[in-house]
């Protein structure tokens, strides 16, 4: 199963999600949900401004992060609308597998399982970049409760990884391998920004990659009928200088296979995959414009 390579690296990532928690808002609420592959850390965020009423937005972070990477943005969610975030299970965070995720079913089953345990009737499911396939591969499998979908530069749902990202990735996912090849990486991520150490959700990913070793089921590109029988309204938001897809190419393939008459696509020009952190408040305003057509 994914865990810790050992103990100590455990505790030295443990100390860093605390820090970079530190500079989020205070959640009201943190607690760890029983699903059938293991146990899921989820937080809620609500501020005093924040509309009651209005559909929460459940956060699924990108592979290798968790829940702090939502520092750039989760002030302006809270503005609008309730925020739920969690930790997926079989990557570096608070949850915890404890049965072997073995397909893809596997991974849209644990998920429902969460959605399952909120008390409200519908969500706003947000996932950014492996986030992302697994929001669509719940919306695929079980679309119970999903108000809408909204996919922040999603991997294997609009069109395939490059190869060159690939060949990447691959030293770097191994604990073993020097810190300043995992930061070439992520700088080529970002459209070559430059990793600033002292940032703490970048130093809790990097520390994440050396001490947690993921034993994840390799996703599947979503088909695209599959694409075209998603009843609920889809926002797919895509950077136009991303390592991940080919943008142009993932834009045309939602324009033609998302049904509903409310989905879109958007292209941020200038944006790396690293587009939540470069753009927060287009993200917002993009996202917000979107729903006040559904609600």
């Amino acid at each position: 199963m994914s865990g810790f390579v050992t103990n100590e690296g455990k505790q030295e990532y443990i100390n860093s999600y605390h820090e970079a928690m530190s500079y989020l808002p205070q959640p009201v609420e943190s607690k760890m949900l029983n699903t059938d592959f293991g146990k899921v850390k989820l937080y809620k965020f609500q501020e005093e401004e924040t509309p009651p009423d209005k559909t929460p937005l459940l956060l699924l972070p990108g592979k290798g992060s968790a829940t702090p990477m939502w520092e750039a943005n989760l002030n302006d969610f809270l503005k609008h609308r309730p925020v739920y975030t969690i930790d997926l299970i079989g990557e570096p965070g608070l949850s915890i597998e404890t049965k072997r995720i073995k397909t893809n079913m596997d991974q849209a089953i644990w998920l429902k399982q969460v959605l399952e345990q909120l008390p409200e009737e519908e969500i706003n499911l947000l996932g950014l970049s492996f986030g992302g396939w697994s929001a669509a591969n719940l919306a695929i499998k079980h679309p119970e409760k999903i108000q809408t979908l909204i996919l922040v530069e999603p991997v294997y749902v609009f069109g395939p990884i490059p190869l060159k990202m690939i060949l990447v990735s691959i030293p770097a996912s191994v604990p073993a391998v020097p810190k300043s090849i995992r930061e070439r990486m992520l700088s080529y991520i970002s459209g070559g920004a430059k990793i600033d150490e002292s940032e703490p959700a970048a130093k809790l990913i990097e520390t994440g990659m050396r001490t947690f070793k993921s034993k994840l089921p390799m996703p599947e590109k979503v088909k695209t009928e599959h694409l075209k029988k998603l009843k609920m309204p889809v926002l797919g938001i895509l950077a136009g200088q991303s390592t991940m897809h080919h943008s142009e190419k993932s834009f045309q393939i939602g324009l033609e296979n998302l049904r509903n008459p409310y989905s879109n696509m958007v292209i941020f020009e200038d944006a790396s995959h690293a587009i939540n952190g470069e753009y927060p408040e287009k993200l917002l305003q993009t996202i917000e414009d979107f729903l006040k057509h559904i609600e």
